[in-house]
């Protein structure tokens, strides 16, 4: 024993020659006392219960160590629909994954075959054959035999497999809702409800908006999508477009607007790969070229409707080439583009089939453009035309589309400075059909002009609007005798400074027939041109403007009232100061037909409101009422208007400064189907 005590051994067991005290020898029956000392483990240590439990975890099998090649092979051969939106939900990981997998190579199983269901593993724990152990970091993929895509039925499911897909969906994101992984949701989670057939885009997050993954797993999900429409989003490019084409063959509309990275590859691979493209509409794209408008003339034969809009790039060889090779063009849209005379000739000669029109800023068109648009004579169905900001269009140009254009019904004319009474005139006599007659701006057309016009096409004019033309004044020498002209139903003259009560009394002999009249705006009228105006009136008024006319005063709405409140349906007196709680009482004993009443910025006070139900009569059918700015109506009048119509559904009291937000709420609470402003 004394060699055993006095045996050094290790610091922790014996210091100084003797053994610690909380050191016990426990001899045992199969151990000798007399042999060498033994250490025993210090399990306690936790670095060492670190490293175990690291050890641990690392014996464990897990899906997740796997590189995305062997999980996109998995994942491909998960053919119910069911199970991949299951495995979609599992991370994000596994959701682009599954949204990176085209329909075509998604493999499913026969009806015997004993598939592993990958949705239902466990990612931390997956032990389920067709993986070797985690260590190895290999797939082993089961030997079975593969099948073309079933759609047999399948654990409940209504279909096996990927179903068929016939784009009932409309999807729309906007601004921080527009991400990838919505995408990419979208993308699987609408294969069984009947397909996506619509998407639109409006605006991206800045951070982590739409990008090209995003786009390109609707392409690779969605083979249903017919219309695609995206705004403002700087970072998609011509790869995604390129997967739209080769997985959406079926794509019919296409609308992009301020997309930079767009270019021409991105529009020739969509001519290529979808001939069923019938509407393309190409906005602030600024690197699109002639190159895919060519692409897209000769591949789509379909193509219906064309909107192109601030391309600097695209020029005449662009758009010529469209439109002679596009014969079924119905639609055709051109703005703020640098071409010239040649395109419009081009348009005028093989635009064949065209029904609507529509220039605007185009600064490189000159008087030659518009004047072969129309001699070209090829414009045989074109039904309406619309020319904005183009210092091209003048008397003759108008001439000319006036004698090539028989079937012309609509005529829009803004901004054109250079077009006067004489080119009006002429275009009036030429164009025989020509049912409205729309002028913005127009500075040379005066009131004598018009009277001719009106003269010249009086058996089909039916709307007539007139919308800041300074030259549109009272004038003492009108023509004499009046034409008088019994088809205009629709009157509109605003925003005509030096248009007054003279002028409105002539429109009255002119047209007397009116239903719908618009005089918003004018300044100038007083009581004695509105009721000039009412009595020639024979038809009675249906719709009637007179929103900031600041001189008008209860009389003219009395006298408007009284002879056509029978047939009056919307009344916009708006910003009419002078009008008082006597209109208010005279509109309600007299208007039983009335459906929209706006009296905003009116002198209406509580006493006019609360007085009404003694007036009799009443508003049984107004769905709109504005009150907005009436500042001397308090919540004495919130009782009443509660009353005023059981059909009401939109109220507007803002900037009513003496109705409380409580008042406002025990009205909604009583009038929950109606929408109050307040």
């Amino acid at each position: 024993m004394s060699i055993l005590v006095n045996r050094s051994g290790d610091e922790d067991l014996c210091q100084g020659g003797h053994f610690t005290s909380n050191f016990i020898l426990s001899p045992s029956p199969s151990v000798d006392v007399d042999g060498p000392p033994r250490k025993r483990s210090r399990i306690s240590d936790p670095l060492i219960l670190r490293n175990q439990e690291q050890h641990l975890q690392k014996a464990v099998p897990s899906i997740e160590i796997l590189p995305d090649e062997c999980l996109f092979e998995i994942l491909r051969r998960v053919s119910c629909i069911r199970d991949r939106s299951a495995c979609a939900c599992v991370s994000k990981r596994w959701l682009l994954l599954q949204s990176s997998i085209r329909r075509s190579e998604i493999v499913s199983r026969p009806n015997n075959c004993n598939f592993v269901n990958v949705s239902k593993m466990a990612p931390a724990t997956n032990t389920s054959r067709g993986f070797r152990h985690a260590d190895s970091g290999a797939m082993d993929v089961d030997d079975e035999k593969v099948t073309a895509p079933s759609v047999e039925a399948d654990d409940g499911d209504s279909e096996e497999g990927i179903g068929r897909d016939d784009g009932y969906l409309t999807r729309f994101l906007q601004g921080k809702k527009s991400t990838d992984v919505r995408l990419a949701a979208i993308s699987i989670g609408t294969v069984k409800l009947g397909g996506l057939g619509k998407l639109l885009i409006r605006g991206t997050d800045a951070t982590r908006g739409v990008t090209d993954v995003g786009l390109s797993a609707i392409a690779r999900g969605c083979p249903s999508l017919k219309v695609l429409s995206i705004w403002d989003v700087p970072s998609i490019s011509d790869a995604s477009l390129c997967e739209i084409a080769q997985g959406c063959h079926q794509l019919e509309k296409l609308d992009l607007s301020h997309c930079p990275m767009i270019t021409d590859r991105g529009l020739v691979a969509i001519a290529e790969n979808c001939p069923n493209l019938s509407s393309l509409t190409l906005e602030s794209c600024p690197r699109v070229r002639n190159e895919g408008l060519q692409a897209i003339g000769r591949s789509c034969s379909n193509l219906q409707s064309v909107n192109i809009n601030d391309c600097p790039l695209v020029g005449d060889q662009g758009v010529a080439s469209l439109v002679a090779c596009a014969a079924g063009l119905v639609k055709i849209r051109l703005q703020a583009l640098n071409i010239s005379d040649l395109s419009l000739a081009v348009i005028g000669h093989y635009a064949k089939s065209v029904t609507e029109l529509s220039f605007m800023g185009l600064q490189y068109v000159g008087e030659r453009g518009f004047w072969a648009l129309g001699n070209a004579r090829g414009l045989k169905k074109l039904k309406s035309l619309a020319v904005s900001f183009c210092k091209g269009m003048t008397d003759s140009g108008l001439e000319a589309i006036g004698l090539g254009c028989p079937v012309l019904k609509h005529l829009c004319l803004r901004r054109c400075f250079f077009i006067s009474d004489n080119g009006l005139c002429v275009f009036a006599r030429a164009a025989g059909t020509l049912e409205s007659l729309q002028l913005e701006e127009c500075n040379q057309i005066t009131q004598t002009g018009i009277l001719s016009s009106l003269s010249d096409c009086k058996a089909k004019l039916k709307t007539l609007s007139l919308v800041k033309c300074m030259g549109i004044k009272d004038q003492n020498g009108c023509l004499v005798p009046l034409p008088v002209c019994n088809s205009v139903r629709s009157l509109t003259i605003r925003d005509c400074p030096c248009f007054g009560s003279q002028g409105l009394a002539v429109v009255g002999k002119v047209c007397p027939q009116l239903q719908h009249v618009d005089f918003s705006g004018l300044t100038g009228i007083t009581d004695s041109g509105v009721l000039s105006l009412m009595e020639n009136c024979r038809a009675g008024l249906v719709k009637v403007n007179l929103s900031g006319c600041i001189n008008l005063t209860d009389d003219a709405i009395t006298h408007l009232t009284t002879l056509h409140g029978g047939s009056l349906q919307l009344l916009n007196l708006g910003g009419c100061r002078r009008l008082s709680d006597e209109s208010l009482k005279v509109i309600l004993a007299n208007c039983p037909s009335l459906q929209d009443l706006d009296m905003s910025k009116c002198s209406i006070t509580d006493h006019g409101i609360v007085s009404l139900p003694s007036c009799g009569g009443g508003l049984p059918d107004l769905q709109v009422l504005s009150l907005s700015g009436c500042s001397q109506v308090s919540d004495k009048s919130v009782p009443i208007l509660r009353k005023l119509s059981s059909s009401l559904v939109g109220l507007n009291l803002q900037r009513c400064n003496l109705i409380s937000n409580k008042a406002v709420g025990w009205l909604g609470e009583r009038m929950w189907r109606c929408d109050i402003l307040s």
